[in-house]
């Protein structure tokens, strides 16, 4: 609560306008956070974000008299909670917002909305959503024009959507983790406010979504990727060659045998721009890697090399300046004798990889992103690192670990 209250204020230095007590916020500290927020900032309209589904009249009322001035309500609630919600809404002097989250048929829900007389409409793209891709501004012009009532967009809004979300319609703007969760709340909440200000359509740079998932791979870390994967996808004694340089890219694998080191070169000529190969070797006395093949893999664009087994000649491969990770370093090759095959499922580092898998190396080793799940891993991992910056702020401002994560309270009982 009391991290709730000092985001809130620095936020409100930056030019935010309202303060949201968010639905994790409300379920962790109760009303509390609603009555806090607006001791804290008496003049401040707070909007208590209750996802209201049931109880509509008892939820409001509890919302209102802690001192909210907005009530959310999810629009998918039948039309009694809601017509019970605005009831109460009305007696207590509150606004009601139906939050489209989830909602089958959004532009025919936000009609009946307008008819049933609530204050505004929240065009919402959860986190979940935003890590499978649904985009915000879009979801926005598809309300915008349906209703009267002034529309509200959340859901993964910076500096840039938040200008686009304006000038596309949006009377509110509701920021969340852009803002609570940078190192520089106050700065961030400007840049918020200024972009609102100057609002203008295309004032986002759009990527595809691979481009953005290779984008996001490379900014994030693999201790940030294995959090958003629930501690999974790091492969085992696995570590880098050259330290500080970083590799991203999809799975070229290769399955070969102690002593043969024909497919793992066959393998360059497969890859090529965008591409790691993944070598299973399974000795770390006999190598089936070194320094040829590692200038062959940088002349060719290929992104770097993994390999559950022995590496070679480590001192060209560091002049090289390339990503090259193994288990073990030898002086030992073998022979080119062709035994194994390349692209097809392997184990390396007791991780299955698979052609077309997204591979992440770092300082701290390589994680495996399964490919289907690969936009969705980026996006959370870039949560994870949003968060631990913030954290990492207030520990630089003088608390502990401990009492950042307010360990004693959240303990598993």
């Amino acid at each position: 609560m009391d991290r709730a209250v000092q985001i809130a204020k620095e936020a409100v230095e930056g030019g935010a306008d309202w303060i949201e007590a968010g639905t994790p916020l409300i379920k962790s500290e109760g009303m509390n956070a609603v009555r806090e927020l607006k001791k804290a900032l008496p003049e401040k309209k707070i909007v208590a974000d209750m996802k209201t589904v049931d109880t509509g009249s008892m939820e409001v009322e509890m919302a209102a008299k802690a001192g909210a001035g907005v009530v959310v309500i999810l629009a998918a609630s039948d039309d009694s909670t809601i017509e019970d919600a605005l009831r109460a809404a009305r007696q207590f002097g509150v606004e009601i917002m139906g939050d489209l989250l989830g909602t089958p048929d959004p532009v025919a829900r936000s009609k009946e909305l307008e008819a049933l007389g609530v204050d505004y409409i929240c065009v919402h793209v959860g986190i979940d959503q935003q890590m499978m891709g649904r985009d915000t501004i879009d979801f926005l012009k598809e309300i915008v024009d349906e209703v009267k009532v002034p529309v509200a967009v959340a859901g993964g809004i910076d500096a840039a959507s938040a200008s686009e979300a304006v000038a596309s319609g949006a009377s509110v703007v509701i920021v969340g983790g852009n803002i609570v969760r940078s190192a520089e709340v106050t700065d961030s909440a400007l840049a918020i406010r200024r972009s609102m200000d100057d609002a203008r359509p295309g004032a986002r740079k759009r990527m595809g979504m691979d481009e953005e998932l290779v984008f996001i791979l490379r900014e994030v870390s693999t201790p940030n990727i294995s959090d958003a994967m629930h501690r999974k996808g790091a492969m085992r004694d696995i570590t880098p060659i050259n330290v500080g340089v970083k590799m991203v890219g999809t799975a070229v694998t290769v399955q070969t045998f102690e002593g043969d080191w024909a497919k793992s070169v066959e393998a360059i000529d497969v890859a090529g721009p965008g591409n790691v190969i993944v070598i299973y070797n399974g000795s770390r006395y006999i190598s089936p890697w070194g320094g040829l093949a590692t200038l062959s893999c940088k002349n060719k664009g290929i992104e770097g090399v993994v390999i559950d087994g022995a590496v070679r000649d480590v001192d060209e491969i560091r002049d090289l300046e390339y990503p090259v990770f193994a288990s073990a370093v030898t002086p030992n090759a073998g022979e080119p004798k062709g035994m194994g095959e390349i692209n097809a499922e392997i184990t390396c580092g007791g991780q299955a990889v698979r052609p077309g898998d997204y591979i992440v190396g770092d300082d701290c080793g390589v994680v495996v992103i399964p490919r289907e799940r690969g936009y969705e891993i980026a996006r959370r991992a870039k949560e994870v690192e949003k968060t631990e910056s913030r954290l990492y702020e207030e520990i630089k401002r003088g608390k502990t670990l401990s009492q950042v994560a307010n360990l004693e309270k959240w303990e598993k009982k």
